[in-house]
């Protein structure tokens, strides 16, 4: 089954968790759903080894109302 990803950065925006992980056979539904994500300049991710992603969200990017 996979993963809900619009959900879970849903959660990131609004600080019900703090990170999430993506694997390598999970990016291209996460990518997909990255680019329909509205505020997607804000999910940041950071390498790992193995090709996983650790994702988190920049709450302090800025004030523009999101």
């Amino acid at each position: 089954m996979d993963r809900d990803f619009t959900d879970l950065m849903n959660q990131l925006k609004n600080k019900q968790i703090e990170q999430f992980e993506v694997t390598p056979a999970d990016f291209p539904a996460f990518q997909k759903a990255f680019m329909a994500f509205a505020t997607r300049k804000r999910v940041v991710g950071q390498a790992e080894k193995n090709g996983k992603i650790i994702y988190h969200y920049d709450h302090d990017a800025g004030n523009d109302g999101e």
